[in-house]
């Protein structure tokens, strides 16, 4: 018997959310081999579904993914003039 695991995270860093999306969903499209089911979209806020059948997988893939999402935050905010 194999489980599914998935979960869904919606963002929304306002005026940021698009510069952040384009940033994270580059590296997203360019891991074709990642054992994780990762889709991210945007719509006005950023939506993050992964999907494996391995627990710790969608716990990794969701901290690289957030920490990736925190860091172009943080760098836009920087950059603020």
């Amino acid at each position: 018997m194999t489980s599914n695991f998935s979960a869904k995270i919606i963002i929304d860093a306002k005026d940021k959310s698009k510069a952040i999306f384009d940033s994270v969903n580059t590296d997203n499209e360019f891991y074709p081999e990642n054992p994780v089911k990762t889709k991210i979209t945007f719509d006005k806020k950023i939506t993050i579904s992964v999907e494996t059948d391995q627990l710790a997988h969608l716990r990794a893939n969701l901290n690289s993914t957030l920490r990736l999402i925190q860091a172009s935050y943080d760098s836009i905010e920087s950059v603020k003039i």
